[in-house]
């Protein structure tokens, strides 16, 4: 079972990761240049810090959980695992990175956004927004990097590099339809939510959930296709369930909890299943006010209020809820089909639940 010391090595691990595979290798650079260079580098360090490492942690409880009931122990490759681990979070501070240039987002983790931080370091944005995608390529690169070399010495080495590639790909499709859905019709609620949840699977549920699950289980020795199937099982509901989440402390949390403003997908106008639950659930005169807000080319402070109070008055909160606690205990069914003995699936299943805090 993952333990807080796991935590603090996944962290200093990482930050000594992101500086070997980020760093510039080979031929000198230009002193011209270097300053810049190793403001970015020093940049993809303070991305990496912080985060609650659910993604990492993931992997190792799996891992633990699969061994434990294996023919053999993991012990001999758990920290060639926990570097797979750290690789998966280098990806996300990657993915987080481009997410925050495309949605224009300030703040990350309660810090300046990199492409901010990046621009004020320059006194330019428009030099900090190419910094930026080019720090989140950097990462992306850096993170294969990493797995390809922890899985050189686990079983299933070459279906892991191509899980963790499959893991990109999934994501940046996701980015996509995550841009796509921005022009979903508001008229039609149903098919709305329905185009939410797809992009949750793509974007979400690929590197959150699936892909630890399923790298943990191919270093533990598992067949791939059991390997995938079971990820699959397990992954996809918990995926839905923890952007569910996500959406929802948006509009109930606090930014001293995620980091971010609260209201933040309300601010940006973004397509969401909680838009699309009020949407269905509202009066017509209230449908119309929320169309007409979120068509709109912004929102001020006071329609960000009055939005989250149309989600709550709807029931579309409520809703939400419901639909994690469903997911919630789909993925938890899951776990029970993994053959694992009952101690480690309850050490799994408690780490599963660090995804679902509102179910």
């Amino acid at each position: 079972m993952c333990t807080q010391t796991d935590r603090t090595l996944i962290e200093s691990r990482i930050a000594e990761l992101v500086r070997r595979h980020a760093a510039a290798t080979g031929e000198v650079v230009d002193p011209a240049c270097r300053s810049v260079l190793d403001e970015v580098i020093n940049q993809a360090v303070t991305s990496s810090e912080g985060g609650k490492r659910l993604r990492a942690l993931l992997v190792l409880s799996a891992f633990d959980a699969a061994s434990a009931t294996g023919a053999g122990s993991g012990a001999g490759i758990r920290s060639h695992v926990a570097d797979i681990a750290c690789a998966i979070e280098v990806f996300q501070t990657a993915a987080l990175v481009h997410d925050d240039i495309i949605d224009d987002s300030d703040l990350r983790r309660g810090k300046p956004s990199a492409h901010r931080a990046l621009s004020d370091a320059t006194s330019s944005q428009a030099i900090g927004r190419g910094l930026g995608i080019m720090l989140g390529d950097l990462l992306a690169t850096a993170s294969v990097d990493i797995a390809n070399k922890a899985a050189r010495h686990c079983p299933n080495a070459d279906t892991i590099i191509g899980s963790f590639l499959t893991m990109h790909r999934e994501v940046e499709i996701g980015q996509v339809l995550d841009l796509a859905v921005e022009m979903t019709s508001l008229s039609d609620p149903q098919a709305l939510a329905q185009a939410s949840l797809n992009v949750f699977r793509w974007k979400t549920a690929s590197y959150t959930t699936i892909a630890p699950i399923e790298l943990a289980l191919l270093a533990a020795g598992r067949a791939p296709a059991e390997a995938r199937s079971q990820a699959l099982a397990v992954g996809r509901p918990l995926g839905l369930a923890f952007q569910l989440v996500d959406d929802l402390l948006d509009v109930i949390g606090s930014s001293a909890r995620t980091g971010k403003p609260i209201g933040g997908d309300i601010r940006e106008g973004k397509r969401t299943v909680l838009l699309a639950d009020a949407l269905a659930a509202a009066s017509p005169a209230e449908r119309a006010e929320l169309i007409a807000m979120f068509e709109a080319p912004a929102r001020d402070e006071d329609e960000v209020s009055r939005a989250i109070g149309l989600f709550e008055s709807t029931g579309a909160v409520g809703r939400s809820k419901e639909r994690i606690a469903g997911l919630w205990n789909e993925a938890r069914e899951a776990i029970g089909t993994l053959g694992l003995d009952r101690e480690s699936a309850d050490a799994l299943t408690e780490a599963c639940a660090r995804f679902v805090p509102l179910a």
